[in-house]
């Protein structure tokens, strides 16, 4: 096995490793609601509307998981009828997490610790999230691959943002203590920062290794012609 094998099926593995916490979040979150857990002031504003709750946690979790497999060269090249369908599921189920995250953001009733700050910044993340689905969904339509497949890397990597915020917000935790509110939203938009961050760098370096690739090719047609 090469190293760019490796490197390939190592980065699948560490998304579905990073989609278990918002997955696992999720699935505490909706037991509570169907088993009967205690109504404390956390959970009332769920109990008392959780259709858009369990929409936004079984659409994320399927979002977060199974998106993860189409950074995964070498299962698309072996199953190339899998990015086409998954990704149409893929869309369906982000727009239905993000429309979901952005209505629970605007009716439920504020958690204790959370601020304006936090709710804009849900907002505009969530917006976006939304806006790369749609214009990668545009994009591919009229058949423009790099568009494609650069808005839909924004979207999932916003739709992953759950993830990232945990990895940021522990150490806070474990040094620090519970974070106050200012500090909650700034931690919370830090996970989405770093993660679009990522997105582009991995959108860039796409980019460039098509051109690179050109460049040599030209110039070892350069290089052989007779002077």
């Amino acid at each position: 096995m090469t190293s760019t094998t490796k490197a390939e099926r190592l980065v699948p593995a560490a998304l579905v490793a990073l989609s278990l916490v918002p997955i696992l979040a999720g699935a505490a979150r909706l037991a509570e609601l169907t088993g009967g857990a205690e109504l404390t002031p956390r959970n009332a504003r769920f109990f008392a509307s959780p259709l858009p709750l369990a929409l936004h946690v079984l659409s994320a979790s399927v979002y977060c998981a199974l998106g993860a497999f189409q950074f995964a060269p070498d299962f698309r090249r072996r199953r190339p009828g899998w990015h086409r369908v998954a990704g149409r599921l893929l869309v369906a189920c982000g727009l239905v997490a993000g429309l979901s995250g952005l209505w629970m953001t605007l009716f439920y009733p504020r958690a204790e610790g959370d601020g304006e700050l936090l709710d804009g910044l849900r907002l505009l993340f969530g917006s976006a999230m939304v806006l790369s689905l749609i214009l990668g969904l545009a994009a591919i339509l009229r058949r423009d691959v790099g568009g494609h497949r650069a808005w839909m890397i924004r979207g999932y990597a916003i739709g992953l943002g759950a993830g990232t915020q945990v990895l940021v917000s522990v150490p806070w935790f474990l040094i620090v203590g519970a974070p106050g509110e200012l500090a909650r939203a700034l931690l919370l938009g830090a996970g989405w920062v770093i993660n679009l961050a990522v997105a582009e760098w991995v959108i860039r370096r796409q980019t460039a290794s098509p051109v690179r690739a050109a460049e040599m090719r030209a110039s070892v047609g350069n290089a052989s012609r007779p002077a």
